[in-house]
């Protein structure tokens, strides 16, 4: 009689749990739905299956496969730091639209708001790379990693955009409701293959969407953008893993070269977009957010600085850290990596405050304005991609 009012009692339990379980993932496909994207399809999907880049089972794939080490992710959260976020608040800078009033004087300017969100003012355009002004890098409102400052520019304070250049979907890289507060403005979106179909369904007009292959270009009157390859991968739900392409970008104008690495783990056609694009002014290159399990995903601090070498890069910003909290190292560990990597190899780097601007041909004097952290070295925390001489 006990066992079966015990067995009654756990089939209770069960049951509840199974509801509730139920209801987290009713909730939470509810509250995501909107930033889940849209799928490519139609003519848009025409064009991405006649890229040299497709696979032959339906999603884009790299010339170099990613290596993953599944247990060593797991592993790896045993051993995160206990300094991956900032304990106090970060030193940055506000910005405003009188700070873009006057224009660079050296015609090249950088202004650094936070991990991947760049404003590049460049021979008179105004190109903004994967904006994320929202609070969450995650499809939901109350889950994921979170910003550990507030939007450094408010939209309405930047200035007009002759371009927004974003590349891939992943949350940390396409908020959608940063997009969705941009769907009407005047501006070009310019994106990898597949990626338009995102932007299309939260209502930014097709006619303002470009999708670019790698190697492709576009112009925006006098500047050219270059959609070049990265090592990399895309997806906002698991069933849609490398539904759409990525990539980094070159803007060529008429007297300054930049290149964007957006997300990529190191590979060897980094030196066919220095030899055929470069040398470039300045490189924004991801440099946070890595680990020793997936080594081809992230470049990590030595290899930004390898890669910043092999397109041929003048001085190099370290990009993709310093907002979220995307991986187990310190938050402060690629900044003090690639400083010591750059010095090693005599490579300029530039570290400016979130919020920050410089213009690489009038650089500012170095400050060190990020606390002093204990922080793994290259030596004890190698990253080291797989097929690459």
């Amino acid at each position: 009689m006990k066992n079966r009012t015990w067995m009654r009692w756990l089939g209770r339990v069960a049951l509840g749990l199974g509801a509730l379980l139920a209801v987290a993932v009713v909730a939470a496909l509810v509250d995501g739905w909107r930033a889940f994207g849209q799928r490519a399809d139609g003519e848009r999907r025409v064009r991405m299956e006649k890229s040299p880049q497709w696979g032959g089972d339906g999603r884009f794939v790299n010339p170099q496969p990613l290596k993953n080490d599944f247990w060593g992710s797991v592993t790896g959260a045993f051993k995160a730091s206990a300094y991956g976020s900032p304990s106090t608040p970060m030193p940055t800078v506000r910005a405003g639209r009188e700070r873009f009033a006057t224009p660079p004087a050296t015609g090249l300017r950088v202004t650094w708001l936070g991990h991947s969100t760049l404003l590049v003012e460049v021979d008179g355009y105004r190109i903004l790379t994967d904006p994320v002004w929202g609070e969450r890098a995650s499809p939901l409102s109350t889950v994921g990693p979170k910003r550990w400052y507030e939007p450094l520019v408010a939209l309405d304070e930047l200035p007009k955009l002759d371009a927004v250049v974003i590349s891939h979907d992943h949350y940390d890289h396409l908020d959608e409701p940063t997009i969705t507060a941009m769907k009407g403005w005047d501006t070009r979106f310019i994106v990898p293959l597949g990626v338009g179909a995102h932007l299309a369904y939260w209502g930014v007009p097709a006619e303002r969407i470009v999708e670019l292959d790698w190697w492709e270009r576009t112009k925006v009157g006098g500047l050219e953008i270059v959609a070049t390859p990265s090592r990399h991968a895309s997806g906002r739900l698991v069933i849609d893993n490398d539904a759409t392409l990525w990539a980094s970008y070159a803007l060529i104008g008429p007297q300054h070269r930049v290149w964007f690495s957006g997300d990529t783990g190191l590979f060897p056609a980094m030196r066919d977009i220095g030899e055929r694009l470069g040398p470039f002014d300045v490189t924004m290159i991801e440099s946070g957010a890595y680990g020793s399990a997936w080594p081809d995903w992230h470049l990590g601090p030595e290899q930004a600085v390898r890669a910043h070498q092999m397109v041929k890069g003048r001085v190099l910003l370290p990009v993709h850290w310093g907002l979220f909290n995307l991986a187990f190292h310190g938050w402060t560990e690629p900044v003090e990596r690639v400083l010591v990597a750059s010095q090693r190899v005599g490579v300029t780097t530039v570290v400016p405050k979130p919020g920050q601007s410089f213009e690489p041909e009038a650089l500012p004097e170095f400050v060190r304005w990020w606390p002093e952290l204990p922080w793994q070295t290259a030596e004890q925390n190698p990253i080291v991609a797989s097929q690459v001489d």
